[in-house]
């Protein structure tokens, strides 16, 4: 996503400048103005070349857990309800909290609290490259409209959900995964160490070999004599794809791909679908304006082209046109989840349509990536099986062919 830099004025009159992520100029100063009143320049930052953008990547950092996290709002929205005030709940949960990186935010943001900040103003303060912006935006809105234990709630039930969902594609993805970097090391340790063996043993015979013994041996050789090579290459190719990846074009292009992968396209565009349908009911239903509501929206998706294309939704909506009639122009999401969103628009029931609307997308999801996984399973067994029987049909021919010159 592009960098702007930028100069604006408060409303006390202070000139203030800094640095901000946007989709375009626009997004960028529709940013800027939720915060200063005026914004007096603006411009973008180029950033430089591949290698420079290598060298500033973030490694490592904290990382929110999301357990923690789903437990911690539905605490925050038990305890508010109990009646008991903002600064003592941040107090308790804080306290209580094992987590170290929410542990930490939470303390600072008691002190906040305690010495007069709002509650979302503090968290976004000491916990803006931990939280989503989706959880800071529904609690400034609860502060805002005097819910915020109705808030903390729905954000809990969300991230819960969430935190479901991704919990079932990475454990179904764990199996074929851990399958298939053990095949690789078999394939490995048989053509590097094992083959060798018996090579040696034929050769001392001197007699012709089998084609497929022949074959077994060339290919052996071949990983043999060149396996920095290969282990180079592989290391190459993921260096360039980082590096491509984290240029502008790069993300882009590489997003537009995974959309168009076999059975993983699918996948992609299902999961787009669901986190638009569940993030914007979670958005409305706080109370957030449609602009606003879509601009978080498109911050929070996985794929990056979705995400600018929905970005620029928010200056369409602005001009006055429907969401229905700026998904369309924007096609980039499922012709389903589209015209949902247009009926319900229409209805003036969009939040629950589109509530309605991301569970069926989460069922549509949920059984993709177990059709997918059905399919992508057998085929590693077969192909290990495949190659298991060519080594042993290479060997024993090559064997039997020894024995009968005997």
């Amino acid at each position: 996503m592009p960098t702007y830099k930028y100069t604006a004025v408060s409303q006390d009159g202070k000139k203030v400048s800094g640095v901000i992520e946007a989709f375009n100029e626009l997004d960028a100063a529709a940013k800027i103005k939720e915060n200063y009143s005026i914004v007096s320049q603006l411009s973008e930052v180029k950033t430089g070349g591949k290698l420079s953008q290598f060298m500033s990547l973030d490694v490592g950092g904290n990382k929110l857990n999301d357990k923690a996290f789903t437990l911690m709002c539905s605490q925050f929205s038990v305890i508010l309800r109990a009646g008991i005030p903002i600064s003592r709940t941040v107090e308790l949960i804080a306290d209580k909290m094992t987590d170290k990186p929410l542990k930490r935010v939470l303390e600072q943001v008691a002190k906040d609290v305690e010495g007069g900040r709002s509650l979302a103003t503090a968290f976004t303060e000491r916990g803006r490259k931990l939280f989503p912006v989706t959880f800071i935006e529904t609690v400034r809105a609860g502060e805002e409209s005097g819910s915020l234990d109705t808030a903390f709630d729905s954000i809990s039930k969300h991230y819960a959900k969430q935190s479901k969902m991704k919990g079932k594609v990475r454990g179904a993805l764990i199996y074929p995964i851990f399958v298939l970097i053990v095949a690789i090391i078999v394939v490995i340790v048989l053509m590097v160490k094992v083959v060798p063996t018996f090579t040696a043993i034929f050769a001392e015979q001197g007699s012709e070999l089998p084609i497929p013994t022949q074959i077994l041996i060339g290919m052996s050789d071949f990983f043999r004599n060149n396996i920095l090579v290969i282990l180079g290459v592989f290391a190459a190719v993921g260096l360039s794809y980082k590096l491509y990846g984290n240029t502008e074009a790069g993300r882009v292009n590489l997003a537009k791909l995974q959309l168009k992968l076999p059975v993983l396209g699918n996948i992609a565009n299902l999961n787009a679908a669901s986190q638009f349908a569940n993030t914007m009911t979670m958005m409305l239903q706080a109370g957030l304006p449609m602009t606003k509501s879509i601009s978080i929206t498109s911050r929070v998706m996985d794929n990056y082209f979705i995400s600018q294309e929905v970005g620029k939704i928010s200056s369409r909506l602005e001009e006055g046109h429907t969401l229905g009639h700026c998904l369309r122009e924007a096609d980039c999401l499922p012709a389903i989840l589209v015209d949902m969103a247009a009926v319900g628009e229409e209805s003036g029931e969009l939040a629950n349509t589109l509530g309605m609307t991301a569970e069926y997308y989460d069922n549509e999801l949920e059984q993709a990536t177990a059709d997918a996984l059905a399919k992508l399973e057998p085929a590693i067994l077969v192909f290990l099986a495949g190659f298991a029987g060519f080594i042993v049909i290479a060997i024993y021919m090559a064997m039997f062919g020894m024995y009968a010159g005997m």
